[in-house]
């Protein structure tokens, strides 16, 4: 019985951890424009893909359909 006395007060304890964060963070305005860093996030990834290098598609020397040799 006590091993349950014991979870309540620390699921309490941690709920209330919890509050106060909350509370810090929006005392803090951290939760100011929080669409700027959404759009931060997504161009960044974007531009890794445009300035990620292109592998060429006939790596290892397999011939393709379109390497077939002179016509």
């Amino acid at each position: 019985m006590a091993a349950v006395w014991v979870a309540i007060a620390a699921s309490l304890v941690m709920g209330l951890a919890a509050a106060c964060v909350f509370v810090f963070a929006v005392k803090r305005d951290y939760f100011r424009n929080l669409e700027d860093v959404k759009y931060q996030v997504f161009w960044s990834d974007l531009e890794e893909l445009v300035d990620a290098p292109k592998e060429s598609s006939n790596a290892g020397g397999s011939k393709t359909a379109n390497d077939s040799g002179p016509k």
